[in-house]
């Protein structure tokens, strides 16, 4: 059946619905998991096959062995925390996981007791329908512009960005090895080599670059792996180089939530947000999908330089 045809019986169908129950179907149409199947588009489906590819070559926290900082930061949280990368992981495959008892949402508060809470879950990562959005709605279009992600790990967003914008590079600045091996295993054989470049590095290093950018993409990016004075000399290193004009930056947190953060752990000199950038309104309710985190997307955070 082709398009026109499809079209056709959908409307026949629309026809012959008792007016009453009309609005129901519509809504269903539009919201119903039971489409989900129809609805994956390509950009997923390779997406998802690359997740694949590194959780076969990851243990499941996704955690590098180099990453101590982040494993005893995220122990130390005052709520039970676990890593669950959510580009490897969606909820589903999490359900999956819980009901082989590989991994679980609750810990117990009394041991030996039925008496459970819900564990929080961390990301260091964009899921999939987070970097949809990203691309989709929260960013303009990209075509020509240079795409920078600050500790790019596992590379979803240079993925994501390859595959749903047409920025001219994708380059992820990563500070731990295993995961720019992990990251170039996958550029090499996906064939994005063509406009995605991972660097190994400390951004502190990397002025040129963000004098280039036209885009900077920081996800939970220092807290959980820098000491707290080399967080601040980052920042400032970022805010002094990242300066061309209508450039635009993406946080998550929101910067001010993650200078809050550092605040408590070491005197800092004031960074002039005022004065470098300003934040952009984002329309959270325009990415509708049933698998989304809608508190998920509100951490997304969009800068206009000035």
């Amino acid at each position: 059946m082709n398009l026109n045809d499809a079209k056709n019986e959908v409307l026949q169908v629309l026809s012959k619905t008792d007016r009453q129950h009309l609005p129901q179907l519509v809504e269903w149409l539009r919201t119903s998991d039971d489409l989900d199947d129809f609805l994956v588009d390509n950009q997923s489906i390779i997406l998802q096959s690359i997740a694949e590819d590194l959780r076969a070559s990851l243990p499941l926290d996704a955690m590098a062995p180099s990453e101590t900082m982040a494993i005893q930061k995220t122990c130390q949280k005052t709520h039970p925390t676990v890593h669950v990368d959510a580009f490897l992981y969606d909820d589903e495959m999490v359900d999956s996981l819980c009901e082989e008892g590989k991994m679980s949402r609750n810990y117990c508060l009394s041991c030996g007791s039925h008496r459970t809470a819900p564990l929080e879950f961390i990301s260091h990562s964009f899921s999939i329908p987070e970097l949809k959005f990203l691309f989709h709605s929260v960013l303009p279009d990209l075509t020509g512009k240079l795409v920078m992600d600050v500790g790019s790990r596992l590379g979803a967003v240079l993925y994501g960005g390859y595959l749903y914008s047409a920025a001219a590079q994708l380059v992820g600045v990563e500070i731990s090895l295993e995961f720019v091996q992990l990251q170039t295993m996958a550029v090499e054989k996906y064939g994005f080599s063509d406009r995605i470049q991972v660097i190994h590095g400390d951004i502190r290093s990397q002025s040129t670059l963000l004098q280039n950018a036209d885009v900077l993409i920081m996800n939970n990016v220092f807290e959980y792996f820098m000491q707290p004075s080399d967080q601040m000399q980052a920042w400032q290193f970022i805010s002094q180089n990242f300066r061309k004009k209508g450039a635009l930056l993406v946080t998550v947190p929101s910067i001010q939530e993650s200078l809050a953060l550092l605040q408590e752990n070491v005197s800092l000199e004031r960074l002039p947000l005022s004065q470098w950038i300003e934040e952009v309104p984002l329309d959270y309710t325009v990415y509708v999908k049933n698998d989304t985190d809608a508190d998920s997307l509100k951490q997304i955070h969009l800068y206009r330089v000035l």
